[in-house]
């Protein structure tokens, strides 16, 4: 296992930084902000209104996998149990079967091939589904959505694998406002844009560890079992994204609950036979300790709803519960990390401060995938 130390002079070395880094991640991460405007701007140039026109669908199928579902997650959560339409998230390669012409299919897909996407969109064309492709510029879904004359946001080539969530989401909260689903307020695009580049700047390579939240959390994860713990749906959809980037760039395993619902398992794991078991000594030389441990990452969402009025003993909120988690951590000795509380969160909206805490746990996991030296492992 690297140390901390070791992992510290990596991460604060521009130049080995960049050498274990050949895919370019890094710089990717840094250029959420751009990717989102420049989405924008392709998204305007698809014509939604091809689409949007025809009033408001039935449901909303969102057709992806890894990103393209975390996007769909993202869109659910914010339109929220309120929503006039249904919002299904699948995989793919087949449309649910009872999508029909009142419905509208959105294929979201880093690659724009292969089955799970291409599939999907002339089944949409074959059962009169209205259809909005998201992907590559040259890649087959383009000629299966033009062949059903349907709108298509055509990405450029510099987009890199595992950093093109942001191009996947835009095009969705564009056609989400457009057929007033969701309020301009609440799909701040430029917010979160704004947001990403706040936090590129605070995150950024040339900021040292000690001022940078993201290499911070790299070197607390270095030897951790993170347990996420997501305060309602929204937050639950960026512990879905914290988890499989912890799990695809760095290796790390990553167990997330979803707050209130699943309170009484992460309590559980927090205090079962994982949690420290030499609590008395608090002041101990933890570099003595072997093997990872336990940290407990919160991941908060502050208009993620209050009590249900059950009247039920269990906690029936998502900020009650995680409450209960981080007392259950304090009891049991478990380091907690906040991800993306420093500076003063509350000033971001709701989408903007999502953005943040993606944004952080992005660079976190590219820095702590550099710092194992995962990249240059890969085979090219």
């Amino acid at each position: 296992m690297t140390s901390p130390e070791l992992a510290e002079e990596v991460l604060d070395d521009l130049d080995l930084l960049r050498a274990r880094d050949p895919r370019g991640l890094l710089p990717a991460v840094a250029g959420a902000g751009a990717q989102v405007r420049e989405t924008t701007r392709l998204t305007e140039e698809a014509g939604l209104e091809r689409v949007t026109d025809g009033g408001r669908p039935r449901g909303l199928i969102i057709v992806g996998r890894r990103e393209g579902a975390v996007a769909g997650s993202v869109l659910r959560a914010l339109l929220g149990p309120s929503s006039p339409v249904t919002v299904d998230v699948v995989p793919g390669p087949a449309l649910p079967v009872w999508a029909g012409p009142s419905d509208i299919a959105v294929v979201a897909t880093r690659t724009g091939a292969g089955t799970y996407a291409v599939g999907p969109a002339y089944e949409a064309a074959r059962r009169g589904v209205s259809l909005v492709g998201i992907g590559p510029e040259d890649a087959p879904l383009r000629a299966a959505c033009a062949g059903a004359r349907a709108p298509y946001v055509a990405l450029p080539h510099t987009r890199v694998r595992h950093t093109t969530l942001w191009s996947l989401l835009t095009p969705m909260l564009r056609l989400a406002t457009d057929l007033g689903l969701l309020p301009a307020g609440v799909a701040d695009v430029e917010g979160v844009a704004a947001a990403l580049d706040e936090t590129a700047a605070e995150c950024g390579p040339a900021r040292e560890s000690f001022v940078n939240p993201a290499k911070t959390l790299a070197l607390e994860l270095l030897d951790a079992l993170p347990v996420v713990a997501a305060e309602g749906p929204l937050a639950g959809a960026a512990a879905t994204r914290v988890a499989d980037q912890l799990a695809t760039l760095a290796g790390l395993p990553v167990t997330e609950f979803r707050l209130p619902d699943q309170r009484v398992a992460a309590c559980a794991v927090l205090g079962g036979p994982l949690a420290p078991r030499d609590g008395g000594d608090f002041f101990r030389d933890r570099s003595d300790d072997e093997g990872r441990r336990l940290r407990l990452l919160t991941i908060r969402d502050p208009e993620a709803g209050g009590h249900d009025g059950a009247g039920e003993r269990e906690p029936r909120s998502a900020d009650e519960a995680l409450q209960q988690v981080l007392r259950t951590a304090a009891t049991h000795n478990v380091p907690v990390s906040g991800l993306a509380e420093h500076g003063d969160p509350v000033r971001f909206g709701r989408l903007p401060r999502l953005a943040r805490q993606v944004a952080v746990a992005d660079f976190s996991a590219v820095y702590l995938a550099l710092a194992l030296d995962a990249e240059r492992a890969l085979p090219t």
